[in-house]
């Protein structure tokens, strides 16, 4: 199961709808903004 800090829950609903379940789809845990960085990179990386 997925979790985004409360913390940095604000920035991740600036993101698309789209975008937001392709991170919680990866059962990530989302501490700090590197972490969410690091999703996000891994995300784009693989659709290259």
């Amino acid at each position: 199961m997925s979790f985004v800090h409360p913390k940095l829950r604000p920035r991740f609903e600036t993101l698309s709808p789209e975008l937001r379940a392709a991170i919680l789809d990866r059962n990530v845990k989302i501490y700090t903004l590197q972490d969410l960085i690091r999703v996000l990179e891994e995300i784009v990386s693989e659709a290259s």
